[in-house]
C-alpha cells in the first residue's frame, strides 16, 4: 500500500537546528572531522567542506520552514567541520524576509522570490548592494490526508481548489468519487488545514491552484497569506502536518519531508496519461523546466504549475537563500559564504535527495556557486 511505501521514507532525527558553539568548536578540533588545521583555513576531508576563516563565528538566519529539515542536515555536517554556530529559526518565509530587510539576520530562506518593494527595502541593509535570490532547495508540496480505509486517492486541481475553498465538504462528494471509482469513500466531513503564518509554501500551493484551476481559484490574488474562507489553520509546515496526522478526515499541504508516518499523500490528475505521485523525482521533472527571470546576480525562477508533462508533479516550490550581493556584514560574511558554498556544493545538494527534497538542476546550481563566490 502507498502508506507502507511512504513510511519507508527516511526520517530526520537531527535535533534542534541551533548548534551550540561549544559543541561546534570541540568537533572542529577533533581528529574525527578532518577539519581544523589550526590556521583558520580548513577543509573537512570527509565532506570536502571549505571553511575559510570562519572558526568561532555565529550565524543567525530565519525564514522558510519548508527547508527546515534540509537546513538541519546541512548544519549537522557544516558546523562541526568549521566551528561555526548556526541558528536557523524557520519562522516562515514572511518572517525571514522581514528579518533580512531589517538587518536582523545574515541571510534568509524564502519559498518565494523577493518582491520589488522587498528588494528596495533590502538596499538599506546591503551597503552598496541589494538582496538577491539564490535557489538552493527544490521539492514537491505534498497534499497529505488521513482517511481510514482510503490508502490511494486521486484528486485534480479543480477538486483540490473546491476542497480548500469549502465548496466540497465531505469525502464522498461526487467529484471525488468520479476520480476514485474503486475507493470506498466515507461521508466523513473534510477538515482542510492551511498555514496560519505567512508562508512561501502557501504562495506556491495557491499559485498552482490559480494556474491549474482558474475557474475556481482565479478570484484570489495569491501570496504568502491564506485568503480563502473556512478551513482550519496551523503554524508552519510542521504544524499543518501534525494536525493532519491526528485528525480523521483531514487534508493539508506541506513539503514531502513532513508527509511521513501517519498520513498518505494525494496523487494528482494533471491531464497526463497517469496520475502523478508526489516524489522527489517527479518534482525534479517539473523544476527542470523552470525559467530564470532574475537579472544580474539575481537567480529568481519562474515555475510551470500547470504542466501536463508525463510524470511531472506540478505542486512544487523552490526555496531561495536571500543574501546581499554586496555590502554583507563583515563579521559574518566569511561564514555566510562558506555555508552557502557548502549548501550549493555537490555534497550539499546530495543531502537533499536523502531527505526528500529535490536538488536544483545542474545548470542553475552552477550559477548559484559562481554567485556565492562573488559575494562581498
Amino acid at each position: 500500500m502507498k502508506l507502507q511505501r511512504k513510511n519507508r521514507l527516511r526520517a530526520l532525527s537531527l535535533g534542534a537546528v541551533a548548534v551550540s558553539s561549544a559543541l561546534a568548536l570541540t568537533a572542529c578540533g577533533s581528529d574525527d572531522t578532518g577539519g581544523g588545521t589550526g590556521n583558520g583555513e580548513s577543509t573537512a576531508a570527509e565532506s570536502n567542506i571549505k571553511c575559510d576563516d570562519t572558526k568561532g563565528q555565529q550565524l543567525l538566519a530565519d525564514g522558510s520552514s519548508a527547508q527546515k529539515n534540509a537546513m538541519e542536515a546541512w548544519v549537522k555536517q557544516f558546523s562541526p567541520a568549521c566551528g561555526v554556530e548556526i541558528n536557523y529559526k524557520a519562522g516562515g518565509s514572511g518572517a525571514g524576509v522581514t528579518a533580512f530587510t531589517q538587518g536582523q539576520v545574515a541571510f534568509a530562506g524564502s519559498d518565494s522570490a523577493l518582491k520589488p518593494e522587498e528588494v528596495t527595502a533590502s538596499k538599506k541593509q546591503c551597503d552598496g548592494g541589494q538582496g538577491i535570490n539564490l535557489p538552493m532547495v527544490g521539492g514537491p508540496i505534498a497534499v497529505g490526508y488521513k482517511l481510514s480505509g482510503v490508502d490511494n486517492l486521486v484528486l485534480n486541481a479543480d477538486t483540490l481548489a473546491k476542497i480548500f475553498d469549502s465548496q466540497i465538504t465531505t469525502w464522498n462528494d461526487p467529484a471525488i468519487a468520479k476520480l476514485n471509482p474503486d475507493a470506498k469513500l466515507p461521508s466523513t466531513k473534510i477538515q482542510a488545514f492551511h498555514r496560519s503564518d505567512e508562508s512561501g509554501t502557501t504562495d506556491n500551493f495557491t499559485k498552482y491552484l490559480k494556474e491549474a484551476a482558474p475557474d475556481v481559484w482565479g478570484k484570489y490574488e495569491g501570496g504568502k497569506a491564506w485568503e480563502a474562507k473556512g478551513g482550519q489553520s496551523a503554524p508552519q509546515s510542521s504544524g499543518v502536518a501534525a494536525q493532519v496526522k491526528q485528525t480523521e478526515g483531514a487534508i493539508g499541504y506541506m513539503e514531502l519531508s513532513y508527509a511521513k508516518e501517519g498520513m498518505n499523500t494525494v496523487d494528482l490528475d494533471t491531464g497526463a496519461g497517469t496520475p502523478v505521485e508526489a516524489t522527489v523525482a517527479n518534482a525534479s521533472k517539473a523544476i527542470a523546466a523552470a525559467k530564470q527571470v532574475g537579472t544580474g546576480k539575481d537567480l529568481a525562477l519562474e515555475l510551470d504549475y500547470a504542466t501536463k508533462a508525463e510524470g511531472a508533479y506540478p505542486i512544487i516550490l523552490v526555496t531561495y537563500e536571500i543574501v546581499c550581493d554586496k555590502g554583507n556584514k563583515t563579521d559574518t560574511l566569511p561564514a555566510t559564504k562558506a555555508f552557502l558554498r557548502y549548501m550549493a556544493s555537490e555534497d550539499g545538494q546530495k543531502i537533499l535527495e536523502e531527505n526528500d527534497y529535490a536538488p536544483i538542476p545542474p545548470e542553475i546550481i552552477a550559477k548559484v556557486r559562481t554567485t556565492v563566490e562573488g559575494l562581498s
